[in-house]
């Protein structure tokens, strides 16, 4: 097969591809991100690229204007390489990779809130230690008798006895790696070792026996695997102590910015094996860092703890997730047993064990049993909700009682993905706006106090929120096109300037579309509406509910009254809605340090209902009935003055 070579410019990178190769797979083999979020589908338009020499074949493309026709752009995922080429990646079409300060970090983390807001804090509902301490993997100092005439118990017996003297163990395993080694390191040692110990499942290995003492040097790491952002703590097994944090973007997103699109991605030759090595790269970059900032030995890390949903976690393991978008919607697995580390290419200590906390179902994974542990949900008298608003919009209603969950398929929306100026919620994205009683001036708030550089998904319920308060739009979701400068007329209709040109970090105005709108307005139908037929199947009522735990990086930022105002939200007393800022990190933290923690996780997947909503009638009669703003039926929400 013929190869050629592409540059790519700016960064003067070269990469030698096939003939028929798409430019976007060159940038990926060159470790150039381009904004894909479609996942090569030819359908975001974000993957622009200029051609500075050489010859391409391409495919129409709806997102390309005549103007740029005529400057040789075209889109990275439609286009083959035919020869040598020169491409120009403008900055406007790179993935964000950069890293995450640590003011983006906290964000993530812990919330950020709006002043006029009641706030409920997540940390006491996340460091209660309710659990008994009992980390995934734990470390023993053992001086053991050494071997005479009268007892002439084997190495490993001899080693398994001690063990039982301090810790009451029933079933207990190592392998036979650990057993060649066994009479060398217990001799050259002086009969003094240290063991760790790791759960998998109601069975304690024996997974490194170490000469000396080294019981002190006990760390194990708790991730989120999001499907935008992972984030990481790194904990000291035995003080409970979080000793660092890191945030970093998913790279799996240069292959699609919803789970859909990786799991179609995943079917493509190597594309299964790709997605893989992406997150684990994105791991094992994570640990690096947090190994070299706290001075510690990657040999101590014995343990890491996932948490994800269940599309993460197959492609984390290499597992193909198919059959999770192929009705009856079955994954390969929910409930995974501890691995090695090294099994999944998570490099800790060659013999450190990996565990992911179980799953619900195709859309409900780990991360949400992660959420409903830290919020302790099952524990509460009251009927409670967890809503994490994403992509996904899972949903989980209950309390001691019972448990049921849903998934609503809100689209990448929220999350700053299919709408034209949309952007993950990092540096210079509008966070917060408010549109002045004219309507000619707009003051806006980005993330870092940077220039604005698109908009997150916070920021457009602001925008929906204000555009209604203004009296420019139109309860259906259509722009009022009034005299107003900041009103024009675009190439998919009429849209909105939020900021000009001269004031952003970008090439363009940033404006809200009526395509944006539309979009946005069937995101938080879905959310709504599945909300509505949880509540309703379950013999309930809206107002019955005394607590609203809203969760996720989208949450983080979320205004209340506006997310009534445009129907996300139930019109419910404020003070019921509770941000717990990253819910799946915490329970992903209590499971680490507790098996107590690991087996009530397990209890709460077995016990958590999943409902399908694509197989319930009554859901798309909800969900057109809320394809308004805020709804149809107005009597939903009595505070809002119409």
């Amino acid at each position: 097969m013929e190869k050629f070579k592409v540059t790519f410019l700016p960064d003067k990178k070269t990469v030698e591809v096939e003939r028929g190769k798409t430019i976007l797979s060159a940038a990926i083999s060159a470790g150039i991100h381009i904004n894909s979020s479609c996942g090569g589908d030819g359908v975001c338009g974000r993957c622009k690229v200029v051609l500075k020499s050489g010859k391409v074949l391409t495919q129409p493309a709806g997102r390309i204007t005549l103007e740029e026709r005529k400057r040789g752009v075209y889109l990275a995922c439609l286009t083959s390489v035919q020869s040598d080429l020169k491409v120009e990646v403008p900055s406007g079409s790179r993935q964000d990779f950069e890293k995450l300060t640590p003011d983006e970090i906290k964000l993530r983390l812990k919330g950020l809130y709006s002043e006029a807001e009641e706030i409920v804090s997540a940390e006491p509902l996340l460091s209660g230690g309710i659990f008994k301490h009992s980390p995934l993997a734990t470390k023993l100092y053992l001086e053991l008798p050494p071997p005479d005439l009268k007892d002439r118990a084997s190495d490993l017996e001899r080693l398994y006895r001690q063990i039982r003297l301090t810790r009451d163990i029933p079933i207990m395993q190592t392998g036979l790696a650990n057993i060649r080694r066994l009479g060398e390191i217990l001799r050259s040692a002086d009969w003094k070792v240290t063991v760790t110990l790791g759960k998998r499942n109601e069975t304690t290995e024996i997974v490194l026996i170490e000469p000396s003492d080294t019981a002190s040097r006990n760390y194990g790491l708790a991730f989120d695997i999001g499907t935008t952002t992972i984030s990481a703590q790194l904990v000291d097994l035995n003080k409970k102590k979080v000793l660092g944090t890191k945030a970093a973007y998913n790279r799996q997103a240069d292959f699609g910015s919803d789970v859909i699109t990786r799991i179609i991605y995943a079917q493509q030759p190597d594309g299964l094996e790709k997605l893989h090595h992406a997150v684990v790269d994105s791991l094992n970059a994570m640990i690096e860092e947090l190994i070299e900032e706290h001075a510690l030995d990657l040999n101590d890390l014995t343990c890491v703890l996932c948490a994800g949903n269940t599309t993460m976690v197959h492609l984390l393991l290499r597992v193909d997730p198919t059959y999770i978008r192929r009705e009856p919607y079955v994954p390969t697995a929910n409930f995974i047993p501890a691995i090695r580390a090294q099994e999944a290419g998570v490099k800790i200590n060659p013999r450190g064990l990996l565990s992911c906390v179980p799953g619900v179902s195709s859309y409900v994974g780990g991360d949400v049993i992660a959420g409903i542990l830290s919020c302790g949900i099952d524990g509460q008298d009251d009927l409670c909700i967890l809503i994490d608003i994403g992509t996904n919009g899972e949903i989980v209603l209950g309390n001691k009682e019972f448990l049921v969950s849903c998934s609503a398929s809100a689209g990448p929306a929220f999350e700053g993905s299919g709408v034209s100026c949309g952007m993950r919620a990092s540096a210079g994205a509008i966070q917060k706006v408010e549109i002045s009683p004219g309507a000619l001036e707009v003051d806006l708030r980005t993330i870092g106090d940077k220039k604005a550089r698109g908009i997150c998904g916070s920021g457009y319920i602001d925008i929906i929120s204000e555009m209604l308060k203004a009296g420019l739009l139109e309860k259906d979701g259509k722009i009022k096109l009034l005299k107003n400068k900041r009103i024009r007329q675009g190439e998919h209709g009429a849209e909105f300037i939020l900021a000009y040109k001269k004031d952003c970090d970008c090439a363009s105005d940033i404006v809200i579309t009526e395509p944006d709108i539309e979009n946005l307005k069937r995101s938080k139908a879905a959310i709504y509406s599945a909300t509505c037929v949880l509540v309703r199947e379950m013999g309930l009522k809206l107002p019955e509910i005394k607590k609203f735990f809203i969760a996720g990086g989208f949450g983080t930022f979320l205004d209340i009254e506006n997310s009534v105002r445009i129907g996300l939200l139930p019109d419910l007393e404020r003070k019921r809605f509770i941000f717990v800022g990253n819910s799946s990190l915490a329970g992903a933290r209590q499971i680490l340090l507790s098996y107590e923690a690991m087996k009530k996780a397990d209890s709460l997947a077995r016990k958590t209902t999943y409902f399908e909503l694509s197989v319930e009638p009554s859901y798309m009669d909800e969900y057109m009935a809320a394809l308004f703003f805020p709804h149809t039926d107005l009597s939903k929400f009595p505070s809002l003055k119409m």
